[in-house]
């Protein structure tokens, strides 16, 4: 069974050097689901959050361009096993005649998503092997205990408005592009900083 999930949160990895964590959440339920992916991805997501638009297109932005092109459109992004710590992902695709199914990295996917702006879904069983439960307090509720949170849709009480990156997180990217000698993209991140200061 398929859960639909949003970004609920971006931030730099501390377990892993170099890396970012994507948290998804199921938009019918309380289950969260942290996901590690390639800084490059990070940023295209971050930027797309942020609302930042560069200058030049980027790699997912480049290959919309070349699909649109070919009258080829994302449906969805679907996240359907997990093995051995990496998640198996899906596109959804359509050219005008038929269904096609890629494959493709679970970062790609999360960004293809926010450009082609569909759907991510997450099967319900990675959902039950990752997904975590996230008190108020930041402490994970038991795994036994997830049942009891499933199809509990978030209400305006239980809904707190936060950032979805932090500035900190922003800044680590922003040393990561420069480090990678692209300076466009580190200079509408450091824009980006800026206008939240």
């Amino acid at each position: 069974m398929k859960r639909e999930v949003k970004i609920l949160g971006l931030s730099y990895s501390q377990s892993k050097l170099g890396s970012y964590v994507v948290v998804l959440s199921e938009k019918r339920g309380k289950r969260k689901l942290p996901i590690v992916i390639k800084p490059s991805d990070a940023q295209q997501i971050a930027l797309k959050i942020e609302g930042v638009k560069s200058t030049r297109p980027l790699t997912h932005e480049l290959f919309k361009t070349f699909s649109d092109l070919y009258g080829i459109d994302i449906q969805e992004v679907y996240i359907y096993s997990i093995l051995e710590g990496i998640f198996y992902t899906k596109l959804f695709t359509y050219n005008g005649i038929e269904d096609i199914e890629i494959e493709c990295a679970v970062g790609d996917g999360i960004s293809l998503a926010m450009v082609y702006q569909c759907p991510i879904f997450v099967d319900s069983k990675v959902l039950d092997l990752s997904g975590v439960i996230i008190n108020e307090d930041g402490s994970q509720i038991d795994q036994n205990k997830i049942e009891t949170y499933k199809d509990q849709e978030e209400t305006p009480l239980t809904k707190k408005k936060k950032r979805v990156i932090s500035v900190e997180d922003l800044e680590h990217m922003m040393n990561d592009a420069i480090s990678n000698e692209e300076y466009e993209i580190a200079a509408e991140i450091r824009d980006r900083i800026s206008k939240l200061k």
